[in-house]
């Protein structure tokens, strides 16, 4: 989630609401740990389902295999789907890759997220809280953390066995 508080001053903020544009953005990340040529339309395409309810999707994975055709099946189906691809850097994160953007979508998929809130009560605390925050135009809640130093990031992945 993009929440722009501290983006845009309050009036701003205010005159979005009564234009009714959002500045906020949703996103999905589809993790996966290797992609090869062989598994790769079936981790895409997972992406896809479970990414159609955001603004932008996109299928993340630490080894991607450097193969000229997976690289052309990569772009043919991000240019059919949208869902972005990026190649993780587990020791150096802020080296990570993005060999895809995720083409933005403008508006959200409300029946997936309907589904999502009735059959997943993570995610549905998940938007509870998303909307708690925007009314008080606060962070509050308690979301993933999201680490900006490189060391945090790197202990974040050995601690939860993205490192070995």
């Amino acid at each position: 989630m993009h929440f722009p508080f501290e983006s845009y001053t309050e009036n701003i903020l205010k005159l979005f609401d009564i234009l009714k544009v959002s500045p906020y953005k949703l996103y999905s990340f589809e993790m996966k740990i290797d992609i090869n040529l062989s598994n790769f339309r079936e981790y895409y395409f997972q992406a896809v389902s479970n990414s159609s309810w955001a603004h932008e999707g996109y299928l993340v994975a630490l080894h991607i295999a450097d193969d000229p055709e997976l690289i052309d099946e990569m772009h043919r189906l991000n240019n059919a789907f949208g869902i972005g691809v990026i190649r993780l850097d587990a020791e150096h994160f802020m080296q990570s890759e993005i060999l895809f953007s995720a083409k933005e979508k403008e508006s959200l998929d409300w029946d997936t997220i309907n589904r999502l809130v009735d059959s997943n009560p993570d995610f549905k605390k998940f938007l509870d809280d998303l909307m708690e925050d925007f009314k008080i135009r606060k962070i509050k809640s308690k979301y993933d953390e999201v680490c900006l130093e490189e060391e945090q990031m790197y202990q974040y992945a050995q601690k939860n066995g993205i490192l070995s």
